[in-house]
């Protein structure tokens, strides 16, 4: 009885407020103003978090504010708490009187009553706090406020985000609405609950506060009377948290709970939000249930829930192949409803998985490709580097922008000048229009920055050029100075990498320069007789196809650090197979010498036989020493039985056809 004369008389007051509130204050003018000042400035510098937290609660009995946990925010330098613990203490020990830790039943809510009426009619956060300030008298009105800001607040750019939260944190309604939060935590429904700690922690409300922690731990209380929607909410506020006491014992129970419940979900999206809270520490049995609840329900998979699936997968660092193809499929199917950044998260995530579907990363650049009018310049070069990484080579959409490089250079930084060279140097990609003035535009620009470039990328921009092919002479000289000088300084965390680049270099400039002849004899030495094991089946399949040891040389060490696993020699009309010994005192001209490459997968483009940029450059070299190159994927070549690859190596070494060279480069003859 006393609790529906309460609820008559707040009724009565909502009722009274609402003959002065017709429609929410606006806060335009206001917004206009902040956001006119603090267009050049950080909107959240002056922020005084002791002010807006504690002056205007004046109720609270003048006990001393503290942390509950030493842990420090970004969002709360300065501040202490949102309100004093003693006093927060007492109402919880009020609140337990009236908590049977059963569920209870909860009066209904009528969201016709003209309260949120006015509430949908809000247009910013700042709308939604006025009327918290002058018409809500429940913590239902409450708490709805509050979820309605975070809703209005999500839709804003990241621009206006910056400068709404400085509005927020400093609106008198804000630290009375923390504060009928705080008092009523333990009165609220679950629905309630749970979305108003994921609404204060996503507004940058400091974790280490006492009202975000009370609502944590009225969280881990009512943990069993949560439905699976809350469990959903809870799960994704839970993930984004740092893992202190509180949120660690709400995670461990959280566990508990989908461990019992899991046969009972059938909504992928709120198995995604389980995944995402469980992260990489869930045990292995209960990701593999979790998985196993996914393709129970992956009929019903759309279009969001496959582009999220993937960041689940993630954050669980559980690769389960059936799940990933399902979302591919949806995502080949439907890519042009993708947003551009989440494309770059799904290559980002199958490389962290080691997922590797050509099929899905060629619909991804395709789509691309078809649209790159659309796409702004350093968006094209984020993706082309998410490929990179990948191994991939989307040769279409390289094509399609060299020809914007070549006609806008303008746009290229020092940065995307250092990632293009990059890309295309590791993909070994030559565009197949105006080549030759792709790399004039690229050499331009890396000569306009040669002035601030630092000595580290000055050796990654010549290194990935002589890649290529292509020999910068303004920036080769610049590097062999400093080089000569001591300049290159050499860090300890990347003395060997930049070591080795700058041995490339000076490889490059001998052998591709224009006026290098091929050597008459090449020095090359045997470094053991042994092979390794994954070399084994080679060397048994040529000494059954050439029927002794002699008729080759195995783990030769060539001039420039070069290795090759296995050497022939043949005759200038390759049809027969020398001994070794015997032609060592021809002239050159007479000996055809063949080099057997055997490389593995990750030494192509993912899913050809097109080798990457150093395997290319070696091949490139090899044949300016007078060798024809043979390159073959050693894990196909390990695959076959021992008499196909007998007959594989003989149609290797007889057709001239067989003979691998790697793609045409470019030479600077200025």
């Amino acid at each position: 009885m006393n609790n529906k004369i309460s609820y008559l008389l707040n009724t009565v007051r909502c009722v009274q407020r609402y003959s002065s509130v017709l429609t929410p204050k606006s806060s335009a003018t206001t917004r206009k103003h902040i956001l006119w000042i603090g267009r050049h400035r950080d909107p959240l510098a002056n922020v005084n978090f002791r002010k807006l937290f504690f002056n205007t609660l004046p109720s609270l009995h003048g006990s001393s504010l503290r942390f509950l946990s030493q842990k420090t925010d970004t969002c709360s330098t300065g501040a202490e708490a949102l309100v004093s613990e003693k006093a927060s203490q007492s109402s919880l020990e009020v609140e337990k009187l009236g908590d049977s830790g059963s569920l209870n039943p909860k009066r209904a809510v009528d969201h016709n009553e003209p309260f949120f009426t006015i509430l949908r009619q809000c247009t910013c956060p700042s709308d939604a706090l006025d009327l918290a300030a002058e018409a809500a008298v429940s913590v239902k009105h409450y708490t709805n406020c509050l979820t309605t800001a975070w809703r209005l607040f999500k839709s804003l750019s990241e621009e206006q985000q910056r400068y709404e939260k400085q509005l927020i944190f400093e609106h008198p309604a804000f630290t009375k609405l923390c504060q009928q939060l705080l008092h009523n935590a333990r009165r609220m429904t679950r629905g309630d609950l749970v979305f108003s700690l994921h609404a204060l922690v996503s507004l940058g409300v400091p974790q280490n506060t006492l009202l975000v922690q009370t609502l944590v731990r009225v969280c881990q209380e009512k943990l069993n009377q949560l439905d699976n929607r809350c469990i959903s909410v809870l799960a994704t506020t839970v993930a984004g948290m740092d893992k202190d006491k509180n949120v660690s014992a709400l995670q461990a129970g959280l566990q508990l709970l989908v461990e019992q419940r899991i046969s009972s979900i059938r909504d992928i999206f709120i198995l995604q939000n389980l995944m995402k809270c469980l992260g990489k520490d869930a045990p292995v049995f209960l990701k593999k249930k979790l998985e196993v609840a996914v393709l129970r329900e992956i009929d019903g998979l759309t279009f969001p829930n496959a582009l999220h699936m993937f960041l689940a997968l993630v954050a669980m660092n559980y690769c389960s192949l059936p799940i990933l193809n399902a979302c591919s499929k949806k995502i080949q199917e439907n890519v042009q409803d993708a947003p551009f950044r989440q494309l770059i998260l799904i290559l980002e995530a199958c490389y962290t998985l080691q997922y590797r579907n050509v099929k899905l990363f060629s619909a991804l650049a395709d789509y691309v490709n078809s649209t790159a009018f659309f796409w702004d310049k350093r968006q094209i070069i984020l993706f082309l580097s998410a490929c990179e990484v990948l191994g991939f080579q989307p040769s279409g959409l390289m094509d399609t922008f060299a020809e914007k490089v070549t006609e806008d250079p303008e746009f290229l930084t020092l940065k995307n000048l250092l990632c293009v060279l990059r890309v295309y140097s590791r993909l070994n990609y030559v565009p197949r229009v105006q080549k030759h003035l792709f790399f004039e535009t690229l050499h331009s620009c890396l000569n306009k920055f040669l002035p601030q470039i630092s000595n580290t990328e000055l050796l990654k921009a010549v290194y990935s050029l002589g890649i290529l092919g292509y020999l910068p002479h303004r920036a080769l000289d610049e590097l062999l100075q400093k080089d000569s000088k001591d300049e290159l300084i050499l860090s300890d965390d990347h003395k060997e990498q930049n070591s080795m680049m700058l041995h490339c270099v000076k490889t490059c400039m001998e052998l591709d320069s224009p006026s290098f002849t091929k050597p008459a004899f090449v020095l090359t030495e045997n470094l053991s007789s042994l092979v390794s094991l994954n070399l084994r089946k080679a060397q048994e399949a040529l000494i059954e196809l050439l029927g002794d040891e002699n008729m080759f040389r195995q783990n030769v060490q060539l001039p420039y650090k070069y290795h090759i696993d296995f050497e022939i020699r043949m005759d200038s009309d390759r049809k027969e197979v020398l001994p070794i010994a015997a032609t060592d005192d021809h002239p050159h001209s007479q000996v055809q010498r063949l080099a057997f490459l055997f490389a593995p997968v990750s030494a192509f483009c993912l899913g050809t036989t097109h080798p990457q940029g150093k395997l290319a450059m070696k091949m490139r070299h090899l044949n300016k020493l007078g060798y024809h190159v043979i390159l073959i994927q050693n894990k196909k070549f390990q695959e076959m039985t021992k008499e196909d690859a007998v007959e594989f190596l003989k149609g290797k070494i007889y057709s001239k056809d067989a003979f691998s060279f790697p793609e045409a480069t470019v030479q600077d003859n200025n």
